[in-house]
């Protein structure tokens, strides 16, 4: 079992920055594929970025490359979603997502994911 727990979601402008954390316990955490979605009200739970094990590869939703930055600290059991120039679209639940099948092909889609967290409200007003 893994157990994700997200933080540093929160409400901020249109241009400004955040960075979410996802600290991880259980399992190895260095043999886990990490990802990060997110979900608007209303909205299917989309792919936003991914991490492979050791941090070698990165993955990124179009629309957010180039703004945002995957992150790994293995010591630390942690993944980190550096997000820059927010934007109001970017508003959504996001959550951190691990997996330890699949391949880089598969890092897009939940489904491939078996643990996730509980989710931190990120909301960028205009």
């Amino acid at each position: 079992q893994v157990q994700l727990v997200e933080s540093g979601g929160g409400l901020v402008q249109a241009g400004d920055s955040l960075r979410l954390s996802c600290a991880a316990s259980g399992r190895t955490f260095s043999s886990a594929t990490m990802g990060w979605f997110r979900q608007a009200p209303g909205k299917e739970r989309d792919f936003v970025s991914a991490i492979s094990k050791i941090g070698r590869n990165t993955y990124y939703a179009d629309s957010v490359k180039g703004r945002f930055t995957i992150s790994r600290d293995v010591a630390a059991n942690t993944v980190y979603l550096q997000m820059n120039s927010l934007k109001p679209e970017d508003t959504a639940v996001y959550y951190c997502a691990a997996t330890y099948r699949g391949y880089s092909r598969d890092y897009y889609y939940a489904t491939t994911y078996d643990y996730w967290g509980q989710g931190t409200q990120v909301t960028v007003s205009s």
